[in-house]
């Protein structure tokens, strides 16, 4: 049966709002490209990376599945717009050229210095696994990735100015086939507040894996979010669906608090 993990919070407070095994440690496939993201924003910030540079793919970076970069006939290009491919399309080809350039130890090192125990991005992305490869991308829980947006959100992560420009590549997030899908915004346009909403998210989709994490603004508050779940390979035709529509009744519990002010 399907295992679901939440941890909701009061992005401005980190009052906790909803919490269901939120400190169990979930396989969360693409997820872990958040924490690339950053890397790369502050890289941009303190001049290690510049956007004036571009940077040329290898043929180990090479990978297919989610992404648009290897569908183009320009492939060579700046980190912010190989950033941006990350956020908004989850794009395997410029994860690989980012973390080649910026290297998994320092993404590592970075998820330590964020105080993040359980979550971590543990390889580039493979078109498949060998035994001698990490099991699997990232790991991370609930607990920790709703706290880390909801830091992303107050402007903790280093500086405003780095916490902005990652949410900023995460409101291009296309995919909205989970939690987010209730919140009835449009897939590939909500930049833009829309009804009210403005969202910046990450999901991560893997046989048996299925992720959502960001950060809701509505009128009433923000709210940071965690909903991770897993099953097993044999579970993947049934459970699906009903993985699929818990996520989405979540995200209506979810927006219900961005769109309600409290009672005092």
């Amino acid at each position: 049966m399907a295992q679901i993990s939440v941890c909701v919070l009061d992005a401005d407070s980190g009052a906790v709002l909803e919490f269901d095994g939120g400190e169990r440690v979930h396989s969360t496939a693409s997820v872990g490209k958040v924490l690339l993201l950053i890397e790369v924003a502050i890289r941009l910030k303190d001049g290690r990376l510049r956007d004036s540079q571009v940077l040329a793919p290898v043929p180990d970076d090479e990978v297919a599945d989610s992404g648009l970069l290897q569908f183009l006939h320009t492939r060579t290009l700046p980190p912010g717009d190989l950033a941006t491919l990350v956020g908004a399309v989850s794009d395997n080809f410029a994860t690989n050229v980012l973390l080649r350039t910026v290297g998994l130890p320092s993404v590592l090192e970075r998820a330590r210095t964020l105080e993040l125990t359980h979550t971590a991005l543990h390889d580039r992305v493979r078109s498949s696994r060998k035994p001698s490869d990490p099991p699997r991308l990232s790991s991370g829980t609930a607990a920790e990735l709703a706290d880390l947006f909801a830091r992303l959100h107050r402007g903790e992560v280093r500086s405003r100015a780095i916490s902005r420009q990652v949410l900023s590549w995460l409101t291009h997030d296309a995919d909205t086939s989970m939690t987010a899908g209730a919140f009835g915004l449009d897939p590939l346009a909500h930049v833009d507040p829309d009804r009210g909403l403005t969202l910046a998210h990450k999901t991560g989709t893997d046989t048996g894996v299925r992720c959502d994490v960001g950060v809701l603004t509505g009128p009433a508050r923000s709210v940071a979010y965690a909903v991770l779940a897993s099953f097993t390979e044999t579970e993947q035709q049934t459970e699906r669906d009903v993985v699929l529509g818990e996520m989405f009744a979540i995200g209506e519990r979810i927006r219900s608090l961005v769109e309600t002010r409290q009672q005092s």
